[in-house]
Order: C-alpha cells, then structure tokens, then sequence
C-alpha cells in the first residue's frame, strides 16, 4: 500500500475521535426513552419525543435560552477582535526579546485552570477585601458586591475570558502573519503608506481567511458554552443571568440523575449549533469564497 506510514499516523488520531466523539453518540438514544441505569439503554421504556415536549414546555426554556446567548454573543464581540489586534500590534514589534516577552506574557493566562480563576475573581471583587472595591471606594464610590449582581455576571465571565485566552488565539493570527509578503511591505513604504495603511491593506487581507473561519467556528458554537465557569461562578443571587443550558443539563441530568431530560437538552443545543454552523458557513462562501466546507 502506498504512504502506508502516513495512515499508520493517523490511525491513532482517527481511533480517538471514533471512540470519544462517534461511539458515545448512541447515548442520544436517551433521549427517546425514560432511560433506566439499571436497565440500561437498549432496555429502558420508549416514551418518544415526550422528553422533547417537557423541554419545550419548560418555564425556563426562554431564560436559558436568552442567558446563553447573550453571553455568548458578548463574548463574541469582546473576545473575538482582542486576538487579532494583538497579533498585529506584536507583528509590528521589531524588536525580538520584546515581542518574545510580550508573547510570553499573554499567554501565560492560558495555563492557569478555571477554577484558580474563578477564585481569583471572588478575591479581587470581593466587596470587603477586594482590589477592585477598594479603588472604588479610594475614588469615592461604593462597595459593589459583583458576584451578587447578575448585571455583573457577563461583563466578568467575558472579560476574564478574554485575559485567560486571547494569547492562545493571539498565536494562531501570529503564524498566519508570518505569510505576509515583505516584499509588498517594502513597496507600500517606498509608494509613502503609513503604518495603518499597510496593516489595513496587506496584514489584514493576508490572515482574513483563517479571521473568517474562525469567525464561523466561534459563531457555530454560539450554544455550546462550557458549564464549568458559569457554574463556579454562580450564586443564589445572580441566578437570573448566570443559569444557562450547559449548567442546567449538569444539574438536571447529574445532579438531579434525570439523564433522558438532559439528553434532550444536550441534543436540542447541538442541533442548534450544527444549523448556525451550516447557515454562517454557506453565507461565509457566497460573500467571501472562504469556508469551512
């Protein structure tokens, strides 16, 4: 066989996705059932789509609904733009330590764990002790308790967000700079362009491929916030803004062992993602010829 080695590469990735991402997906069959552990799944009781109608029929299907995607699409408008200006403005650092110590810097955040931040952000805004009440209250205002406010949840979620993660994606913008050409950097410098006008009309037009597909990427996933943050980070109090679908489906279909009901959540969102992805996609190939598929 040909390249026999390079399947042989591959086989091991390929394994992974079909054992983790392919072969659990026979789990959806809960969904359908009023899923029994002791009897497992190809013997608990079929109630077909009356999962479906409870979720439907849900008082908080709006809310979360609501509460998942204005996060999402916060974090999308804030978060999505700080990766790509901090590439350029690191692509225009000419001196090497610099750059490596800015690069350093940025994406030290990406290491630390969730939960170590979630801590931190209960350290700095706590309403007695926390740095940021206390310039608060140094510049004449009042205490503020953030974690009790859920107009508070957001901005904090988003921002801490984007100060753990925008140095990965930084790196990712970075490696599609090096494709630009210096040769038409030289050539706008000597026609007289400015710095602005060479990044708007050469580093720019250079990554917007990998921008679209991120773009799309981040947009197909609008629904598919992970649980993990906003969970830590809720409290009695910002319940209002912090409950969303992945932290439901955790409480009810762990927590509250109601596991067809968060069958149907979970399959509801995927669905959800899968059409955003197919419809921001073929918008993306129709304007821009650029696409995932």
């Amino acid at each position: 066989m040909v390249n026999w080695q390079l399947y042989l590469l591959m086989f091991l990735p390929l394994a992974f996705v079909i054992v983790f991402n392919y072969v659990p997906m026979y789990g959806l069959l809960m969904a359908f059932q009023n899923f029994d552990p002791i009897l497992g799944i190809w013997h608990s009781q079929w109630v077909g789509f009356q999962n479906f109608q409870q979720w439907f029929h849900n008082y908080q299907f709006w809310p979360l609904i609501k509460n998942t995607i204005a996060l999402q699409l916060f974090g999308l408008v804030v978060g999505f733009p700080v990766p790509i200006i901090l590439a350029i403005m690191l692509h225009e650092v000419a001196n090497d330590k610099i750059r490596r110590f800015m690069q350093t810097v940025l994406y030290a955040p990406y290491f630390i764990s969730t939960v170590v931040i979630v801590g931190m952000l209960f350290i700095f805004v706590d309403p007695q002790t926390g740095l940021v009440n206390h310039l608060i209250v140094s510049l004449g205002g009042k205490p503020i308790f953030f974690m009790a406010s859920p107009r508070w949840f957001r901005p904090l979620y988003v921002f801490s967000g984007v100060w753990q993660g925008a140095g990965f994606g930084t790196i990712l913008y970075l490696a599609a700079l090096t494709g630009v050409s210096p040769d038409l950097l030289d050539a706008a410098l000597i026609d007289g362009a400015s710095r602005m006008r060479r990044i708007w009309h050469i580093s720019l037009p250079t990554i917007r491929p990998i921008v679209i597909i991120m773009l799309i990427w981040s947009i197909g996933d609008i629904m598919a916030v992970g649980p993990d943050k906003a969970y830590l980070m809720q409290t009695p109090l910002n319940l209002s803004a912090s409950q969303i679908i992945p932290t439901y489906v955790y409480e009810t279909g762990l927590l509250n062992a109601q596991y067809s009901f968060g069958a149907v959540v979970g399959l509801f969102n995927s669905v959800i993602n899968s059409v955003l992805l197919i419809i921001v996609n073929f918008i993306a190939k129709r304007l821009t010829e650029t696409s995932i598929f």
